[in-house]
């Protein structure tokens, strides 16, 4: 499948893992946004999110085990028996769905994503913690489907009013969990062939240079426009997974 991609492909393919790790770096989260439906555009989402499911992972171990004191535990919890049914059923769609509908999903959803952070003044209200069923679930199951239901449980955890080092070192360790669920279900699947081997032992190098980039990156830019690039950068990846044929 590899040897009929374009050396320009690869390229393209390696500047954007190291674009979207940089911005993991900067913000804690966002890479699979931002790398999924871009590589989307020239491998299958079968290959791809998988893929990028590996990268955050080993990208969220490296935040969890720093700030491991901080982790608060009791945020968690509530979240995983709801992200392991998303989970499952993101697992069974993933397997029969066809790869050009998962393709149109994934360019909806980050469209509308995009809008959400354009347009939405997130605030600091805090809210209850009943609200742990509906994103641990719709972050199993997009995050199953698509590798992106890091928002889900950003937006959760930010309305419980974790300080900002809470905040990284928990988030980071329910995509631990989550993201173990995952990756086993698409072994189990049979996703990870050898040409999908060779991929992700050159991804992981590049990976590590955006996430090393990012966490060293010191910045005048404003946080909102950060966030109006990373948007803006979804709605052009969005609208061309719509395109796809």
């Amino acid at each position: 499948m590899f040897d009929s991609i374009p050396a320009s492909y690869w390229l393209f393919g390696a500047v954007t893992l190291i674009v979207a790790y940089v911005v993991r770096g900067i913000a804690g989260f966002g890479s699979g946004l931002i790398a999924i439906p871009l590589l989307a555009l020239f491998l299958p989402l079968t290959v791809v999110v998988p893929l990028v499911v590996l990268l955050d992972y080993v990208a969220s171990a490296s935040h969890g085990l720093k700030d491991r004191a901080q982790i608060q535990w009791r945020q968690i919890f509530p979240l995983l028996p709801f992200t392991a049914i998303g989970v499952l059923t993101g697992l069974y769609l993933f397997k029969t769905v066809d790869s050009v509908m998962l393709a149109h999903g994934l360019g909806v959803f980050v469209l509308l994503y995009a809008m959400y952070t354009l347009f939405v003044n997130e605030g600091s209200t805090r809210v209850s913690g009943l609200w742990a069923a509906p994103a641990g679930a719709l972050g199993g199951l997009v995050g199953t489907l698509f590798g992106t239901g890091g928002p889900f449980y950003v937006v959760y955890l930010k309305h419980r009013g974790l300080p900002k080092t809470q905040f990284r070192a928990t988030f980071a360790t329910v995509f631990l969990m989550d993201g173990a669920g995952r990756l086993t279900g698409y072994f189990s699947g049979g996703f990870f062939d050898r040409d999908w081997l060779v991929l992700a032992a050159f991804s992981l190098p590049v990976m590590a240079i955006g996430l090393y980039v990012g966490g060293h990156v010191h910045t005048n830019i404003t946080q909102r426009t950060f966030q109006v690039a990373v948007s803006l950068l979804l709605v052009v990846s969005g609208i061309s997974l719509l395109l796809r044929h």
